[in-house]
């Protein structure tokens, strides 16, 4: 039996078709996916991703052990502040890439991947174990059950939001979140973060009120030319920002240096975990880097494809990601390349299917919104 958000039967209602994610019974689309990817980039999209997981840690020991637990620095954090982050293992390798909600002084919610909630949870009971108690008293709590997620993305999701927000929004910096109501009555943590490079908002509220605000948000912005969208315009639009995926660009066999994520490691800090991995690989330097490359030739590129020498002769890599790009209309890929290959303007090769059909590294992100 496949778990099923607060939103399933909107879903039903919508006619959107429903796909195996995970364990998650959600939508891969419902319009279609170009629809859907293009909505989000003119007007707004609305997307359900209440199968994320939530896990809060609370306590006078809470920004200590998660500045142990994570590469980036907790400390920064401000009440109402939002942080990208990553957690490895001690070889370096990540375990998942999350995001961490600052709600108090001793309070944080941090935001998981779907596929790895519990491994995270498990994770992270693990490492309290190795707590130094004397740091402070510590809470970790798996909240996943009490929360809908609903993002809504687009150059009209602040004019959306506003209508339904009991507070102003406008002046809510990209990364960080306020506290309040919409609709009057539903209790929500509104945050300025999303994943398809757009501006718009994650809107955490509970459970059984999902499906009241969806339906809300659908009134307020279907005016407006906002879309449902399912987890295929969610690809393709993270894709094109080159925004990594777990199981795709990041696993525990990646670091987040050759990932391109070093910005969010502060080896600076005393400790945490995986840093004398880290050092030791910025020492030596990474022996793979994540690129973004465009088709020259004719065809698709897709996870698992491999990158070859411009002349077809030397394996040197192997793509993650790939598709035809909704807003360019041309064939991108991401992928692994050895560093002698990965400068911007490099022509190499991608073998389809047998046939080796030739490609660029170009720079990333692929789309840059205009405003």
């Amino acid at each position: 039996m496949l778990n099923r958000t607060a939103l399933y039967s909107e879903h039903q209602k919508l006619n959107g078709r429903l796909v195996d994610f995970g364990g998650w019974e959600l939508p891969v689309q419902y319009s279609g996916v170009i629809d859907e990817h293009l909505a989000c980039r003119s007007t707004a999209g609305l997307f359900d991703v209440s199968h994320m997981g939530e896990i809060q840690v609370e306590g006078s020991g809470a920004e200590s052990y998660l500045n142990f637990l994570v590469t980036n620095d907790v400390s920064k954090l401000a009440v109402g502040q939002a942080q990208y982050t990553v957690m490895c293992l001690d070889h370096g390798g990540i375990i998942d890439d999350l995001v961490i909600y600052r709600r108090a002084s001793d309070r944080f919610l941090l935001v998981v991947n779907a596929s790895n909630t519990e491994k995270d949870f498990q994770h992270l009971l693990a490492v309290q174990r190795r707590f130094d108690k004397s740091m402070g008293d510590l809470q970790i709590t798996h909240v996943s059950s009490k929360f809908t997620q609903i993002a809504i993305q687009g150059p009209k999701a602040a004019e959306i939001v506003s209508k339904l927000s009991d507070q102003p929004i406008e002046g809510i910096r990209t990364y960080w979140f306020i506290e309040g109501m919409l609709g009057q009555t539903i209790p929500a943590l509104i945050a300025r973060t999303g994943y398809t490079g757009e501006d718009g908002f994650e809107l955490y509220v509970p459970w059984d009120r999902g499906p009241e605000l969806w339906r809300a948000l659908l009134d307020a912005g279907s005016p407006l030319g906002m879309k449902p969208c399912g987890l295929g315009a969610r690809d393709t639009l993270r894709l094109e920002m080159k925004y990594p995926l777990y199981g795709n660009e990041l696993s525990e066999l990646t670091n987040p240096l050759e990932a391109g994520l070093g910005w969010v490691v502060k080896l600076q800090k005393q400790d945490f975990i995986g840093r004398a991995a880290l050092m030791q690989i910025k020492e030596s330097g990474i022996s793979r880097q994540l690129v973004g490359i465009q088709m020259i030739g004719k065809g698709i590129p897709r996870h698992g494809y491999s990158l070859y020498t411009e002349n077809g002769e030397l394996k040197i890599g192997e793509l993650t990601s790939g598709t035809l790009s909704p807003s360019l209309k041309q064939a991108i890929g991401v992928g692994y390349i050895e560093p002698t290959y990965a400068k911007a303007g490099t022509r190499i090769c991608v073998d389809i299917r047998g046939s080796r059909v030739p490609a660029e590294v170009t720079p990333t992100p692929f789309y840059r919104r205009t405003s």
